[in-house]
């Protein structure tokens, strides 16, 4: 059975910067999921994420994306397009998820297919509370992260 892993980083003390993390907060509040499923709050462990990783076969990655458009616009890259995501530098944490995947490579185990989700934030300034725009994204999100999961044949169930 494929391991995957949904994956959340940012730091919520930085307003917009976690959005990942509120994704997977959400995510974990609403739903179960099945044991090959790794919901994870990565906040903004970096290198120390590797040890978490290691097996995962589909890894869902959510974070704050800084690309230029208007604020809450939402952002999806598909794996051929992750390593142009890495190039260009667009991820609030891309030094550390990019170190963690390389370490993979190396390591000969390499993640399968990875998919990114993220938003354009507003703000990136000290404070627990989202701006309403980018807090809006987060159910669009969930529900992107949830078909992408039906598609990988993943049976998710809503809590009562």
């Amino acid at each position: 059975m494929e391991q995957i892993t949904v994956l959340g980083v940012g730091n919520i003390l930085m307003q917009d910067e976690g959005f990942g993390v509120r994704v997977v907060e959400e995510l974990l509040h609403k739903y179960q999921f099945p044991e090959n499923i790794q919901i994870l709050d990565g906040g903004t462990l970096g290198m120390e994420l590797l040890r978490f990783l290691i097996g995962t076969d589909k890894l869902i990655l959510v974070d704050a994306v800084s690309g230029g458009l208007p604020p809450g616009t939402l952002y999806q890259f598909n794996h051929d397009e992750v390593k142009a995501y890495f190039k260009e530098k667009v991820s609030m944490h891309e030094l550390g998820i990019q170190d963690v995947l390389a370490v993979m490579d190396v390591l000969e185990k390499p993640v399968n297919e990875i998919r990114i989700f993220g938003v354009q934030p507003l703000t990136i300034d000290i404070g627990l509370e989202m701006t309403a725009i980018v807090a809006e994204a987060v159910e669009s999100v969930v529900e992107k992260i949830l078909l992408l999961l039906k598609e990988w044949q993943v049976e998710v169930v809503e809590k009562c």
